[in-house]
């Protein structure tokens, strides 16, 4: 018996005891796909497919859970420490910037050399956490309790979405993925002119005020990143399931903390909107 794989069909050729050569054909059946695509950057589609024989330590949907608290952790402890510094606004400017700066910085350290994540994801969390607690110093001197307010709408999302991820009530089909990578992609197009636009002083109208039109166009932002949990829930489950490497549990916790933090200033902006009403 011979077997031959041709124009993705498997072959099987054989020989009766009267010398009758017969040839049957068969469909070859398809790989498991790697990851689908993910409208957060950090989680890049094709990283579980070419990373998956590399280690013998394997990720896991536990360990990735206790990496993400870690950073949770690592957040709000630099979150606090620039927030008590509200009483000196020029220091707190300069940890801002600074935090966003290096935020930024170990961001893309961690997309493009992933393995290192372990050492960029904390450093990512401790900069981002500095950036956050003086940014939030600023909403909270402006509007009393809109910080707390935000975080407990960004945790509930959390947990509202993953329930549903986990009950099937939600899933990251793909034409899901397509339409939230697209709508993504689309939101930061906006808010990439708006940086462009207003170093020449130009504001684009309507959609950055309190107005309706404002309004609701913070309430479409919300959603759509809410909606980019669904795709990082996919993307651990994915990486767990194909044995990705251990160090993938830190670059999976990354992505979504850059989620969370996302849909946490998004949360802000919307309350702002709403209290800049009253």
């Amino acid at each position: 018996m011979t077997e031959l794989l041709v124009d993705q069909q498997l072959v099987v050729r054989y020989r009766q005891s009267d010398g009758i050569e017969l040839e049957e054909k068969q469909m070859n059946k398809p790989e498991k796909p790697g990851l689908m695509r993910s409208a957060n950057p950090a989680l890049r589609g094709n990283l579980f497919t070419r990373s998956a024989a590399a280690g013998a330590a394997v990720m896991t949907i536990q360990g990735t859970v206790i990496k993400t608290g870690a950073l949770l952790m690592a957040l709000v402890f630099a979150a606090a420490y620039t927030w008590q510094l509200k009483s000196t606004p020029d220091v707190q400017r300069i940890w801002m910037f600074g935090g966003l700066i290096g935020g930024l910085i170990a961001a893309l350290i961690t997309i493009f050399v992933p393995r290192i994540a372990m050492i960029t994801a904390p450093i990512y969390a401790l900069c981002e956490g500095f950036m956050l607690g003086a940014v939030s110093s600023v909403f909270d001197a402006q509007y009393k309790g809109i910080v707390i307010n935000a975080v407990g709408l960004t945790f509930g999302t959390l947990g509202c979405l993953l329930f549903a991820y986990l009950s099937g009530w939600i899933k990251a089909t793909e034409n899901f993925k397509l339409g939230v990578f697209a709508a993504t992609g689309a939101i930061a197009l906006v808010y990439l002119v708006t940086m462009v636009l207003g170093m020449f002083g130009i504001q684009i109208p309507y959609i950055h005020g309190s107005g309706w039109l404002g309004i609701g166009f913070s309430l479409f932002v919300v959603v759509i990143a809410a909606l980019n949990l669904v795709m990082d829930f996919d993307f651990i489950e994915n990486g767990a399931e194909q044995g990705a490497p251990k160090y993938m549990e830190w670059y999976a916790a990354f992505g979504l903390m850059v989620t969370l933090i996302w849909l946490y200033l998004e949360f802000l902006r919307l309350l702002a909107k709403l209290r800049g009403r009253d």
